[in-house]
């Protein structure tokens, strides 16, 4: 009788730590309000998307790769992507018009503030990255190295509205938490 009670203890347990873990997942995502920079991207979207060469390539969509992330890798995938904007996608961007220039800073500074709650949440062991959030990343760098530098910025930043629903998304439902 009392290895019963301390194996239904043991399991409860780890229920109780699993699901702390998947609640520590999802806080990490509860301050990213995309509002803003969905605004901002959609005042610019038309213009950079003009822009874009390579209408039948994606970086983003290609072989669902978003769509297949799971939700235990949901911020890491979000981490990664947000170093890939921040650290390829702004600064490979030359951007003549000043008024684009305002919308992108103001993205590139709401992403930068993002990465840095995640840092928070990765320094608490709250966003693991597995192999799948790893080859997804690779497959996103690799669409991108695929083509020349200005023309893979275009192309990813006319698909950052690809990036913003499906942070949305994964965001639902996690404000209350």
């Amino acid at each position: 009788m009392k290895a019963q009670r301390v194996s239904l203890w043991l399991v409860a347990a780890m229920f109780f730590l699993g699901s702390m873990r998947t609640r520590g997942l999802r806080r990490c995502l509860i301050s990213m309000d995309i509002h803003h920079i969905e605004e901002a991207f959609q005042e610019i979207k038309k213009t950079i998307q003009a822009k874009d060469t390579f209408q039948n390539v994606t970086i983003l969509s290609t072989s669902e790769t978003l769509h297949s992330i799971k939700p235990l890798d949901v911020c890491c995938m979000t981490k990664n992507l947000l170093a890939f904007y921040v650290d390829k996608v702004f600064k490979d961007h030359r951007e003549l018009n000043p008024q684009i220039l305002r919308k992108i800073s103001s993205i590139a500074n709401s992403f930068l503030y993002m990465q840095k709650a995640l840092q928070q949440c990765q320094e608490q062991m709250q966003c693991h990255c597995r192999d799948e959030a790893t080859n997804a990343t690779r497959i996103i760098h690799d669409n991108y190295d695929q083509l020349e530098v200005r023309a893979a910025a275009i192309k990813s930043l006319g698909e950052l509205d690809i990036f913003l629903a499906w942070i949305d998304k994964n965001n639902q439902g996690t404000s209350a938490a």
